[in-house]
């Protein structure tokens, strides 16, 4: 087993060999006894669909062709931390190979602000790396347990898409290995139309095995930010207007349960990266340790009661006066992640997260009948999120950004209703020429697929013939 290592070791770094130094870091020593081929069990972050999965372990790419004779019947599918809410991570009847433990950093330019790892990488162990050397990622979701390969595939997007567009925009290049033994280097230059089908592609291209990636400067690892209480759904736009021009990042609570004069009453949060550290910024308070949600509970703790009084008590929560507070980047781009399995409260039936985004033309009207349905039938939770996407292009195929208003919400999973209501919604998106975002999805028919992606079609020539997943599965009615 030792042999193999040394052989895919080999393999990973050939294509650094080239012209460019390497600082070869391996953050975790190979272990034979981690080699071992036994199956293990995977699962999507919201719970739903409940599919038992099961896996193997990657430790070097080229493990990957390895496991690919071994179940020559079986398609496969990489799967990174298990962070994407609904079945694009899952692979029912098929293989997962998870990518996590490719966790090696190859290369950091700390004097240009560049950075390769492989794709097993944590976005929170790149930053543990990069931030007390004066780097950020230029876009981050609102978890940093999600793996770099998995940003990539689902094209994420951050509280900046309105200045930076999304993560794909920031890949300078990566590399893929396909089933038939076939790497490439894939950049805006080099491969192109491989890129561009990676960037967003659900991971159906092949196995992304390293990536290099664009960070920006900071001084220090604080956000000055100001928090803005707002009474209805045309507030939100107006101060998103100014909020753009002014702050690098905007986000905005949503009250989901909130009708007539306060429909889509809210909380906006916007921030810029603090200056040069002052005594003041000495005494921002580090994050504290995280408490863990312990057990998933056979029923949710998110029901309409609990919600309204979350709802409630949220919006009205104290600010101060003018709304200005300087605190540390975690809380800021990562309040859920202060606790950690926090999808536990949604019991066994697990949840549903949807998130679409809207036209800026139809934005308004849109967002207004969304809500306005959700909060009639009471089934939102208490996380709703509002946010503007700006005109930069995404560079995938299948990315979700496009210019627009973005509302992302979960829903708890009592049954039926739920999925009727999600169904409701797309009718909504669909007339207003809107899309729904496929990291998020568990249910949306291949009618409205079709008509979300219109570049599926040229999409289908790049996907690998070895692998697949249920997501896509479902929306090619079953077809792999």
């Amino acid at each position: 087993m030792a042999h193999v290592g040394a052989d895919a070791e080999e393999a990973v770094f050939q294509s650094f060999r080239n012209g460019l130094s390497i600082n070869f870091q391996v953050k975790r020593g190979l272990s034979i006894t981690r080699r071992s081929s036994r199956l293990l069990h995977y699962k999507s972050w919201g719970g739903y669909p409940s599919t038992p999965q099961t896996g193997v372990p990657l430790y070097w790419g080229q493990d990957l062709l390895v496991q690919l004779a071994r179940y020559p019947e079986s398609k496969v599918l990489p799967f990174g931390n298990g962070r994407s809410q609904g079945d694009v991570c899952l692979n029912g009847g098929g293989i997962l190979v998870g990518t996590r433990s490719m966790d090696r950093f190859l290369h950091f330019d700390h004097l240009q602000g560049t950075i390769i790892c492989e794709s097993g990488v944590l976005l929170g162990e790149l930053m543990e790396m990069t931030v007390p050397r004066g780097w950020f990622p230029i876009v981050t979701p609102g978890t940093r347990f999600i793996t770099i390969g998995g940003a990539i595939a689902n094209d994420v997007h951050g509280k900046n898409h309105h200045r930076a567009g999304s993560f794909g925009n920031q890949v300078l290049r990566l590399e893929l290995l396909r089933s038939d033994g076939q790497r490439l280097i894939c950049s805006p230059t080099e491969n192109r139309s491989w890129f561009e089908a990676t960037i967003g592609g659900l991971g159906l291209t092949g196995l992304i095995l390293w990536a290099e990636l664009r960070l920006r400067p900071i001084a220090n690892p604080l956000i000055h930010q100001q928090v803005i209480r707002f009474s209805h759904l045309d507030d939100f736009f107006a101060i998103s207007v100014d909020s753009d021009q002014d702050y690098e990042y905007t986000l905005a609570w949503v009250d989901g349960h909130a009708t007539g004069a306060n429909l889509g009453r809210g909380v906006l949060t916007r921030g810029n990266h603090a200056g040069f550290f002052t005594d003041s910024h000495r005494q921002v308070a580090q994050p504290a340790l995280q408490p863990s949600f312990p057990v998933t509970l056979p029923f949710s703790l998110v029901n309409p009661w609990t919600v309204s009084l979350f709802n409630k008590f949220y919006y009205h929560k104290p600010i101060r006066k003018d709304g200005y507070s300087t605190i540390h980047y975690r809380p800021f781009f990562y309040p859920l992640d202060g606790i950690l399995h926090w999808n536990r409260v949604y019991g066994r039936g697990g949840f549903l997260q949807y998130q679409c985004v809207v036209p800026t033309a139809h934005g308004r009207d849109a967002m207004k009948e969304i809500l306005s349905r959700i909060a009639a039938t009471r089934l939102g939770s208490l996380i709703a999120v509002l946010k503007i996407f700006g005109a930069v292009s995404s560079v995938g195929l299948l990315s979700f950004p496009r210019p627009g208003v973005t509302l992302a919400i979960d829903f708890p999973n009592p049954g039926p209703r739920t999925l009727e209501l999600l169904s409701k919604l797309d009718g909504i998106v669909r007339q207003a020429g809107g899309a729904v975002y496929p990291a998020k999805d568990a249910r949306m028919s291949p009618e409205a697929f079709h008509d979300y992606y219109p570049k599926t079609d040229r999409f289908r020539e790049f996907i690998d013939p070895r692998f697949s997943s249920q997501f896509w599965r479902r929306i090619r009615g079953g077809n792999p």
